[in-house]
Order: structure tokens, then C-alpha cells, then sequence
């Protein structure tokens, strides 16, 4: 029989938290997990997205139901290190927190679902149904990990999904979407004394800006769970020096879209409002640098059901069920999927220390998530 200690989810825990997967090299978590796993006899595959960007996809089991477990591997920077309590690449423990870059986001949720994996493994104690592990990459920027599995059919039979962010008094069942645009107006170079030998490329752009601003922010509709449509100009770009007409001007946004004002409708107001600022004159060109779909389901599922009982069980807490404005790797794991396929985001950790300096994770909800996991797992295959 296997029943891992305390002491060893900690140093394995540690062991993944050393490894410093900022936005890149999520291979040698992989490389972790896949020897882990090859230690308990769970064969696990390598998806490459890149060289050092890969998916990691293991399962145990056979049949249905299709259990789908999912967590990703990179993590933000840390930032500042020197702003630190604690070397961030090194778990430390303080008055019964976990500490470390990704303790929290996400990794304590990813190495549960591991190790639940193979105790259930180990102990044979999995009668029924298939339980397959997806390990991202690229989640924090792009989603291009998730897009990967979604492409080369990983969810097509899956029964139930569940992502282990973090949210560990909170069912998230529906979110926003996340659209990234880059914005290029293009100029003419000229000296400040003489603007009229040039083109400034900042004044249409910031022109283009604040009527999208207007057009998007200012449409009333609403999604019942996930409110309104937010859009939001994050970076500007333009310039070289303060005696010069800039000959170019880029600007970034993101825009947190809802099934009802969805990517596609978003993408074509910006393509249109350039052509008509273009037929005027302007140069301005459109980019999207990333689209990911809003996730909608019901909420309404055994499996949020019984992820409630559990939380109730192992944390003590009386679990809400709710719609979040962030984003999940179920973006793109859901493609295609309908609102009652069932989903939800339920991890270690709490969404308020996601990306924040001396981020940790509560230890005993660490420890509780194992639990909960495992039963769930049983739970829904039996």
C-alpha cells in the first residue's frame, strides 16, 4: 500500500518549486513528473509545444467515466527578489504557510492531482473509469499549452474537467474570455518646429483608443454570471525624443469578454473602426496577439456537487459556487464543450496571492486538497 507522508508531498512540492519555470522551461517540470510517475509504474507522454515548452499528459485507468485533471507548470517572476522574506525558488515554511513562487499559482493544486494519481494507482483502488493528467505550459501567457491538447484531441471524450487553480473556497464554473491586441499606427518623422512636414502617428491612435474605449466599456450588455464586457489599454507606445514628430505609435489592450460581446465580435469592431480611420488617412494596423474564449457552463453537475460536500468535509468551509473575470487553461480545454458540460476551477491556494511577492499556500489546505481530490476522483467513478 502507498500513502504518501506528509514529509514527502512537502520535499515533493520543494522539489517542483526549485525549479524555476518563469513563462518558459516547463520541460524539467515535466521531466520531474514523468520520472515520478515512471517510478509507480503510470506511463506518462510528452506533448512539445517548442524546445522548452512541452505538455505532460498521464492516465490511469481504463474506460469510462473520463475523469479530465489539469493544472500548469509555468509561473509568473517573481519580481524584486530582494523584496522577499525568502529565497522565492525555495519553499519555506512560516507559521503554517508554504512559501515559493507558484506555491499558490499553481503548483501545490498540479502536484496533488499527481500524487493522487498514484496512490490511486499504487492501491488499485481506481475500479472504474479513466483519470487523465494534463500539465500545461504556457498558461500564464498565451495558453499555447492548452491549445495543444484541445488541437490533438485530448478532450474530445472527457467526462468531467476540473482545473486546480486556486480558489479553495470558491467553485469558479464560468469566466471571462482574454483577447490581447497589439495596435500599430503608422506616421511620418518630423521635426516638432515643423509638424506639418510629418504625420504624428499618436493622434489617430489615441483617437482609434478612446472610441473603441467608448464603443466596448459602454455597451450595456450583460452576462447574468460574468457581468459586462471590461476593456482595458495597458501599454503606449511612441516617440523618440521630445523635439520630434513620432513616425510610429503602439498600444496594447486586453479586453475580458462574455459570450454575449465574445472575441470574434470584439476582433471585427477593431478591424472595422481601423478601415474607417484608414479610408481617412490614418495607417493604423490591427494585431491579435492572443484569444481566449469566455467559458460558460451551468454550474449545475455531480461533481460541483460533490466538490462542495468535500470542501465541507476537509476545509470546514461552506464552498460558494460563482463566475470569475480571470482566465483558465479551460479556455481552450473547453472549446466546442456545451454549457453543461461539467467544469469547475477548485484548487489549493486562494486567487487574492496569485503573481504577489512572498506568495504562499496554507499548509493544511494543502494537505486537505489531497483528500478532497482523491475522493472526488472515486466519487465520480464509481
Amino acid at each position: 500500500m502507498k500513502h504518501f507522508t506528509e514529509e514527502e508531498k512537502v520535499k515533493i512540492l520543494s522539489d517542483i518549486i526549485a525549479i524555476k519555470s518563469i513563462n518558459d522551461n516547463e520541460i524539467e517540470v515535466a521531466n520531474y513528473l514523468k520520472a515520478l510517475f515512471a517510478q509507480h509504474g503510470i506511463e506518462s507522454k510528452i506533448v512539445p509545444v517548442t524546445d522548452t515548452r512541452v505538455n505532460l499528459v498521464a492516465e490511469i485507468g481504463s474506460g469510462s467515466p473520463i475523469i479530465g485533471v489539469s493544472g500548469h507548470m509555468d509561473v509568473v517572476s517573481p519580481g524584486d527578489e530582494s523584496e522577499w522574506t525568502s529565497d522565492p525558488f525555495t519553499l519555506t515554511e512560516r507559521d503554517g504557510k508554504l512559501y515559493g513562487r507558484g506555491t499558490n499559482d499553481m503548483k501545490a493544486g498540479l502536484v496533488n492531482l499527481a500524487l493522487v494519481m498514484i496512490e490511486l494507482k499504487e492501491n488499485n483502488d481506481l475500479k472504474n473509469g479513466t483519470v487523465r493528467f494534463m500539465a500545461t505550459t504556457g498558461e500564464e501567457v498565451g495558453g499555447a499549452g492548452s491549445k495543444k491538447l484541445y488541437e490533438e484531441g485530448y478532450m474530445d471524450d472527457v467526462n468531467y474537467l476540473w482545473v486546480a487553480e486556486p480558489s479553495h473556497d470558491t467553485i469558479i464554473y464560468s469566466h471571462k474570455g482574454s483577447l490581447n491586441l497589439r495596435v500599430t499606427s503608422t506616421g511620418e518623422a518630423a521635426h516638432s518646429s515643423m509638424p506639418d512636414q510629418g504625420y504624428n502617428a499618436i493622434n489617430p491612435l489615441m483617437e482609434y483608443l478612446l472610441e473603441l474605449d467608448k464603443k466596448l466599456n459602454g455597451d450595456n450588455r450583460k452576462n447574468e454570471v460574468l457581468d459586462k464586457l471590461v476593456m482595458s489599454t495597458t501599454i503606449f507606445n511612441a516617440g523618440n525624443q521630445v523635439n520630434s514628430v513620432p513616425e510610429k505609435a503602439v498600444a496594447e489592450i486586453n479586453v475580458r469578454t462574455i459570450p454575449e460581446f465574445d472575441n470574434d465580435e470584439v476582433i471585427n469592431l477593431f478591424n472595422t473602426t481601423a478601415n474607417k480611420y484608414n479610408k481617412e488617412g490614418s495607417d493604423i494596423d490591427v494585431e491579435v496577439t492572443m484569444s481566449l474564449p469566455s467559458v460558460f457552463t451551468s454550474g449545475h453537475s455531480e461533481m460541483v456537487d460533490l466538490a462542495k460536500e468535500l470542501g465541507k468535509k476537509y476545509l470546514g468551509l461552506d464552498i460558494s459556487v460563482k463566475g470569475s473575470p480571470g482566465v483558465t487553461d479551460a479556455s481552450n480545454l473547453l472549446r466546442g464543450k456545451d454549457d453543461n458540460f461539467p467544469f469547475m476551477m477548485f484548487g489549493p491556494g486562494e486567487t487574492k496571492m496569485a503573481h504577489k511577492t512572498d506568495e504562499y499556500v496554507y499548509k493544511d489546505y494543502y494537505f486537505a486538497f489531497f483528500d478532497i481530490y482523491k475522493e472526488l476522483i472515486l466519487g465520480l467513478s464509481n
